[in-house]
């Protein structure tokens, strides 16, 4: 087996020699925004490559368009050697870089280990309380009379500054890189809203033609885009209820709980809707993928992800509906541990994806504002 710098050589390389041969082909040119980025160069550094690859998402229509597609001798497939170095750009900008080793572990079996041991914990300081299957009142405080607000906020806080401040320093490693060749000039401003609107909307997970994403049957179809839809702005609206939730406590000092038809309980219970049924989309949609779309390594993290955000959205409407019963303590020791298990797991799994493609997106809508300069390598 190949040390892990090897491999990463080699995949880089990968990347380098189909793009030479897409750039010559050029087919692809509309299908999304990777291949008129590909045009502006005639070679393939080690930042372009790690670039065009956050700036793939992975929707698999040049894979089914492409002449040269296995099993043609040259066997292009840029989807999957785009996954492939996509997830070794999270490992190379990660933040300590000892850590950076964690996306090669980050899988789907380490990530429920996480929240059970994280549950059983909390589950075990509950139980030494004598608070474990104590039925709560809902106007005892319900949550805070299990865990004081204090206790939450002292635990949870630091962990979620550090997987912040880790995230920020891989990212901005990242657009360093990136950076380095940027021409100047422009409206940067355009190229923020544009950069913006492209990431909210997943326009690029319309393959280009705007029938969607291809999957196993060879066929179109918008699944996968509605279903990131509905997890990515499902885990926003729940950002959101914690965050007036945070307001409403510390601003207004309105504790909780809150009635069901509080802006903090509406924005949560809309928010575990759409993370239930977006994981779930995804999971079966991840399961049932074509085989050549992405690399299989990948799959273990991509599958933890989606786990960790179902337990959040299903243990957090099972909250709502065990307010006062004693089952409770430990439905809330479930939800807090997986509430940690995704803080901690943040800048090291697949959550950090979204950051790197938010700055390959802003990268292109800078780049295409500007003149094409394409620079000859002399012999």
């Amino acid at each position: 087996m190949l040390p892990l710098e090897a491999l990463v050589r080699e995949a880089e390389a990968e990347v380098a020699r189909q793009m030479e041969i897409c750039n010559a082909c050029r087919y692809c040119e509309g299908f999304c925004a990777v291949f008129p980025a590909m045009t502006r160069r005639l070679e393939f550094p080690k930042a372009d490559i790690h670039y065009l690859a956050n700036l793939c998402h992975n929707c698999g229509a040049c894979l089914h368009s492409c002449q040269y597609a296995p099993p043609n001798p040259f066997g292009v497939n840029v989807p999957q050697a785009m996954a492939r170095v996509r997830r070794m750009t999270y490992a190379e900008y990660a933040w300590p870089a000892p850590l950076g080793s964690l996306y090669q572990r980050n899988g789907l079996m380490l990530a429920l280990a996480l929240v059970a041991a994280l549950t059983v914990f909390m589950a075990i300081g509950l139980q030494t309380q004598g608070t474990l299957w104590k039925p709560i009142a809902l106007e005892a405080g319900s949550f805070y009379a299990i865990f004081p607000h204090n206790l939450m906020v002292s635990l949870f806080a630091p962990v979620f500054l550090f997987a912040c401040l880790a995230l920020s320093i891989g990212v901005t490693r990242f657009w360093t890189d990136l950076d380095a060749s940027h021409p100047k000039g422009e409206s940067i401003q355009e190229a923020i809203q544009e950069a913006s609107l492209n990431a909210l909307k997943l326009k690029y997970l319309d393959g280009g033609h705007g029938e969607g994403c291809n999957e196993a049957d060879d066929g179109f179809t918008h699944a996968r885009r509605h279903f990131h839809h509905a997890t990515f702005y499902g885990f926003m609206l729940c950002f959101a209820s914690t965050s007036v939730a945070t307001l409403y406590h510390y601003g207004l000092g309105w504790p909780a709980p809150y009635d069901w038809i509080s802006l903090p309980k509406l924005l949560g219970t809309l928010g575990g809707i759409g993370l239930v049924i977006g994981t779930i989309g995804l999971g079966w949609l991840n399961l049932n993928r074509h085989p050549q779309h992405g690399d299989i390594d990948n799959a273990p993290m991509d599958r933890g992800f989606i786990a960790l955000l179902f337990l959040l959205g299903a243990t957090g409407l099972s909250l709502a509906f065990l307010r006062e019963s004693a089952a409770l303590p430990l439905m809330l020791c479930l939800h807090l541990g997986a509430v940690m298990a995704f803080f901690a797991t943040m800048p090291y799994g697949k959550f950090a994806h979204g950051f790197y493609r938010c700055a390959a997106l802003f990268k292109w809508s800078i780049e295409r504002r500007q003149p094409t300069r394409l620079k000859l390598t002399a012999d």
